[in-house]
């Protein structure tokens, strides 16, 4: 069983920046897919951005400048570091970590930006 545990959350003006951070745990393969999506109120989920276990990053097209996805294999940790952001960020940030047929997701961390 995998568990993921994000933190990082918070309220922020706009235009100010987050630091998200998502610690993955269990049996992992080592080669695997970790990301992050995002969920607000009455909307669909929707990528804000992956990174495999190779570096090779991917972002959702509102968050493409803004927010940098990292992370540290030894850890099992994945990162997103969220600048400028707008009160349309506002949402529940949730990690997922993928690899050939699993995928976990973890419980999700609030941001809320104000105007």
């Amino acid at each position: 069983q995998v568990q993921l545990v994000e933190s990082g959350g918070g309220l922020v003006q706009a235009g100010g920046s987050l630091r998200l951070s998502c610690a993955a745990s269990g049996s992992i393969f080592s080669r695997n897919v970790m990301g992050w999506h995002r969920q607000a109120p009455g909307k669909q989920r929707e990528l804000v951005a992956t990174i495999t276990s190779g570096g090779v990053t991917d972002y959702g097209d509102s968050v493409k400048g803004r927010f940098t996805i990292s992370r540290d294999n030894v850890k099992n940790t994945v990162y997103l570091q969220m600048n400028s952001l707008k009160p349309e960020d506002t949402a529940a940030y949730i990690c997922n970590i993928n690899w050939v047929t699993k995928d976990y997701w973890g419980k999700g961390t609030l941001v809320t930006v104000s105007s």
